[in-house]
């Protein structure tokens, strides 16, 4: 079962301690676990890039699993689909699809929904 927590907002700066850096991005992306569940590996995270960060060198990515985005503030480019997401963009991406590299344009949060155990491997 997915945790759960009534009411908290990760966006404040009272809960800036609980973002981890995200390894191999110098201090220019970091995430926050909101929800998980342990037994199915299912979680949802909020992503954040700092204004200008590409992740460029960790190239396109796919995963065997379904996940969900949401762009909440900022925007960020998907070079996959040469396509800006703006903030209130949704996508319900299928395992296998390939998206970024990403930029991002000012300063972007993500909320990402992703569901490994509907994995396809």
């Amino acid at each position: 079962m997915k945790t759960t927590t009534t009411y908290w907002n990760p966006l404040v700066e009272a809960n800036e301690g609980r973002w981890e850096e995200m390894e191999g991005t110098d201090g220019n992306m970091h995430q926050i676990t909101v929800a998980e569940d342990p037994a199915t590996g299912d979680y949802t995270r909020l992503t954040r890039f700092k204004d200008g960060y590409s992740t460029e060198s960790f190239g396109a990515k796919s995963h065997s699993y379904p996940e969900e985005i949401f762009i909440v503030c900022g925007r960020i480019y998907d070079e996959a689909f040469r396509l800006w997401l703006e903030p209130g963009t949704y996508a319900s991406r299928p395992p296998g699809e390939v998206h970024g590299p990403f930029r991002a344009d000012g300063d972007a949060v993500v909320l990402e929904m992703s569901f490994p155990s509907q994995s396809i491997e």
